[in-house]
Order: C-alpha cells, then sequence, then structure tokens
C-alpha cells in the first residue's frame, strides 16, 4: 500500500521579497507571452511550429536585447 502525504506551506513575505516575487512573475509572464506571440507569428505566416529547444536556444539573443 503506498501512502501518500500532502504539505501545506503559508508564506509571509517582507516588503523586499514581495517586490523581488513581482518581478520575477512578471520577467516570466513577459517571456511566456513573448515566445506565444512568435509561435503563433510563425504558425500563421509559414504554418511551421516552434519548439521549446528553439525558444531556450533564442532567449540569450532576447536577454541581450
Amino acid at each position: 500500500m503506498i501512502i501518500n502525504k500532502a504539505y501545506k506551506f503559508r508564506l509571509y513575505p517582507n516588503c523586499e521579497q514581495k517586490i523581488l516575487i513581482n518581478k520575477t512573475f512578471g520577467c516570466t509572464r513577459f517571456i511566456y507571452n513573448y515566445y506565444l506571440n512568435k509561435k503563433q507569428e510563425l504558425y500563421k505566416s509559414e504554418h511551421k511550429n516552434l519548439n521549446a529547444y528553439d525558444c531556450i536556444k533564442d532567449i540569450k539573443n532576447l536577454i541581450q536585447e
């Protein structure tokens, strides 16, 4: 018999940590939406799909911008 355990955690970040969390989520939201738009445009124009490996290779160029 397998018994699964679950844990719940509650975080109480201070003001500095809240700012850092919001910046992190903002950056990840930007990157997700950027590559989603890029995938949709590529599919509309060339009917090709952009895979995750191509996005990972391209993220270096995005960071430099």
